[in-house]
C-alpha cells in the first residue's frame, strides 16, 4: 500500500508539470486557434534563462528566476505572438503549426550551440529529504511540485472566473466576434493569454528541471506529453488539460514500475488512441459543432 501511495503521489507531481504545459495548449487554442508545437521547448528554455542570469550576470537564484519570468513573458509571450503567430495565423492553422515546429527546432539547436549537449545541474526548490505520508516515503521536492501546481491551477481558475479581465478572456475564447460587439478588447485579451502561457511554462521549467537537469533536448518529450494530456483531458477545457496531465503522470509512473520503462511512452499513446476512438472530445471536453 505504501508503494502504491508513493507511486500515485509521485505520478501526480509529474502530471502536474504536464498539466501546466497542457493548460497553455488549451488557452492558446481557445483564444486564438493557435497550436504551439514548440511548447516543450518553451518549458526547456526558461531554465537556461535562470542559468544565464546566475552564470553571466552573477545573480542569486531567486532574482535570476524573476529575470527568467520577465524574459520569458517578453520572448515567449509578446514577441512570439507579434512576430510569429499574428503574421502566420492569417494563412491558416497548418502553416502556423509548421512554423512552430520550425521554431522548436531552432530553439533547441540554439541552446545546444550556446550551452552544449551536456546536462547542467539546476537548483532545486526544496531540500533532498523524504517526508513520510501514510507510511510512504515521499521526496519533499515532489510534494512541493504538487503543491505549487495545485496552487497555480487554483489561482488561474480564480483569475478566469473571479476577475473582470478573466471573464473577458473567457468571452473572447467562446466567441471573439460577439466579444468585440460587447466592447471587449479582444486583441488585448489574446495577448494576455500568451503572457499567461509564458508564465506557466516558466513555472513548469522551475519545477521539472531540478529533476531532469537543464538540457537542450528536454522539450521533446515534455511537449509531446503536454499535447497528449491536452487531448486526453479535452483540448477546449482548461480543467480537462489539468486532469489529462495528472492522469498521464500517474499512468506514466505505474507503467514504468508495473510493466516496463520501455513502454512508458507506448501506454499513454495507446490510451490516447482509445480516448480518440470512444470520446474524441476528451474526458472533460465539450463537443464543438462547426458549420460546413
Amino acid at each position: 500500500m505504501a508503494d502504491f501511495i508513493q507511486l500515485l503521489l509521485g505520478g501526480l507531481a509529474t502530471g502536474g508539470i504536464y498539466a501546466l504545459a497542457a493548460v497553455g495548449f488549451t488557452l492558446l487554442w481557445q483564444t486564438s486557434q493557435t497550436i504551439n508545437f514548440a511548447q516543450g521547448e518553451f518549458v526547456m528554455l526558461p531554465a537556461f534563462f535562470v542559468l544565464i542570469g546566475m552564470g553571466f550576470f552573477g545573480l542569486p537564484f531567486w532574482p535570476a528566476v524573476i529575470l527568467a519570468f520577465i524574459v520569458s513573458m517578453v520572448l515567449l509571450g509578446f514577441l512570439f505572438k507579434r512576430l510569429l503567430v499574428d503574421p502566420m495565423i492569417t494563412h491558416g492553422t497548418l502553416p502556423l503549426v509548421i512554423a512552430t515546429i520550425g521554431m522548436a527546432i531552432l530553439m533547441k539547436e540554439a541552446v545546444r550551440e550556446f550551452y552544449g549537449a551536456d546536462a547542467w545541474p539546476f537548483p532545486p526548490l526544496a531540500e533532498a529529504i523524504n517526508v513520510h505520508v501514510l507510511g510512504a516515503a515521499l521526496s519533499l521536492q515532489s510534494l512541493v511540485i504538487l503543491g505549487v501546481t495545485i496552487g497555480a491551477a487554483v489561482a488561474l481558475q480564480f483569475f478566469l472566473s473571479g476577475t473582470r479581465t478573466g471573464r473577458q478572456m473567457q468571452a473572447t475564447a467562446q466567441n471573439p466576434n460577439v466579444a468585440r460587439i460587447l466592447g471587449i478588447p479582444v486583441e488585448r485579451m489574446i495577448l494576455y493569454t500568451f503572457l499567461i502561457n509564458a508564465a506557466l511554462v516558466t513555472l513548469a521549467a522551475l519545477l521539472i528541471t531540478p529533476i531532469y537537469l537543464a538540457k537542450f533536448s528536454n522539450g521533446e518529450l515534455l511537449g509531446l506529453y503536454a499535447f497528449i494530456a491536452a487531448i486526453i483531458g479535452g483540448f477546449n477545457q482548461m480543467r480537462g488539460a489539468i486532469v489529462g496531465g495528472l492522469v498521464l503522470g500517474v499512468l506514466d509512473n505505474f507503467t514504468a514500475v508495473y510493466i516496463s520503462t520501455q513502454y512508458r511512452l507506448v501506454v499513454p499513446l495507446v490510451f490516447l488512441i482509445v480516448i480518440i476512438l470512444f470520446r474524441p472530445q476528451g474526458l472533460l471536453g465539450r463537443v464543438e459543432e462547426r458549420t460546413v
